[in-house]
């Protein structure tokens, strides 16, 4: 049997996604008195009754919006995410989108017999398999045991969409529910390209979890904490590149494109402090020169990550704090451009190379 992490286990991220589950599910509740106040409101001709459905209205409204803070506020909990040892410049990752228990081995069996004709029944054990493996991809160990699972399932939903899901074929529907990992906001879709895009998030967001893990004051956590960077940036870019018309914000074209100029920024912040950490004569002044120009490049890097998230429907759903501590990123590595340049020139004696007069 393929299981997945304890999600009864006690661990800080276990607790925060434990939390994040149960606002995604009251977030839900309040999203359905809403549109059934809004659908009365509109039907009811009576004053009286329109003035007590809009005062529910106004209270739902209030509800739901506390409930949206309280995950904005659990999506910044980037300290529980980073290695405790060390006190550094925190990582910004992302908590993993959360699904709904889905069965489906009666739609697929109703098809094996409708257009395969042959007996479903004899397809119970690959069927069970399947649903444990969907179960199991839901609670992800924060490992590469986890990375293995959440690709497993995925490669097992390409086969079944060739299979079962081939395009014009609507016989088997099955109804995949996945919350916005942002907003909280539940999205349903009958294609397998959704499953397929919210398990790739899923494995995007497990990489920006497992790099903001690692020990940044050592060069093979540096090394780690960049390839996982990376690989989460390489992830948001195939599902922008691959994956259209996004129900949820979270898989939206813009959303993508700024997690993806995010995470490699942040693998950038990584190959800076590896080359902080492996400086040598921290007086050669064109060792300093090369730092503050790889500092100013992380600065622009942050400032066109805030570009993107302010000038488009990012911002909306974008944490308050990620927006904080960028530009927090985004001004510390200007000043310290800056500062390496000062620190080359002022330790310098006699004529600048040629070398330092380009840089």
């Amino acid at each position: 049997r393929i299981v997945g992490s304890d999600t009864h286990a006690v661990t800080c991220r276990g607790k925060l996604q434990s939390k994040r589950s149960k606002l995604n599910v009251e977030i839900n509740k309040a999203m359905m008195l809403r549109s059934g106040a809004e659908n009365l409101h509109k039907a009811s001709t009576d004053a009286k009754t329109k003035e007590n459905v809009s005062l529910e209205l106004r209270f739902v409204n209030s509800s739901l919006q506390l409930l949206k803070e309280q995950l904005a506020e659990l999506n910044s909990s980037v300290e529980i995410y980073q290695n405790r040892e060390e006190v550094v410049m925190p990582m910004i990752p992302l908590g993993l989108k959360e699904t709904k228990e889905l069965e489906l081995r009666d739609s697929i069996k109703r098809l094996i017999e409708d257009h395969y004709h042959e007996d479903g029944e004899e397809y119970e054990d690959p069927l069970a398999e399947l649903m444990d493996l969907r179960q199991a991809m839901r609670t992800p160990t924060r490992d590469s045991h986890g990375i293995s699972l959440l690709f497993q399932y995925y490669n097992h939903l390409h086969f079944v969409e060739r299979r079962f899901f081939t395009q014009g074929r609507n016989i088997c529907r099955l109804y995949f529910e996945w919350y916005d990992s942002l907003t909280g906001v539940p999205c349903i879709q009958t294609t397998v390209a959704f499953e397929k895009a919210s398990v790739l998030f899923n494995i995007g967001s497990l990489y920006t979890q497992i790099g903001a893990r690692y020990d940044r004051t050592t060069e093979d956590g540096l090394d780690s904490a960049v390839d996982n960077f990376l690989r989460a940036a390489g992830t948001f870019e195939f599902i922008k590149e691959n994956f259209s018309h996004a129900p949820s914000s979270d898989l939206g074209t813009d959303c993508l494109r700024m997690l993806v100029q995010l995470m490699l920024g942040q693998a950038r912040e990584c190959l800076f402090e590896k080359s902080v950490l492996g400086l040598e004569d921290g007086n050669d002044l064109d060792l300093c020169l090369e730092l503050s120009q790889e500092a100013a490049h992380i600065s622009a890097t942050y400032d066109e990550v805030l570009r993107t998230a302010i000038d488009t429907t990012v911002k909306e759903c974008m944490p308050y704090s990620w927006l904080c501590l960028l530009q927090v990123k985004r001004e510390h590595y200007r000043a310290l451009a800056d500062y390496y340049v000062a620190k080359g020139l002022v330790n310098h004696q006699g004529e600048l190379t040629e070398r330092s007069v380009e840089t």
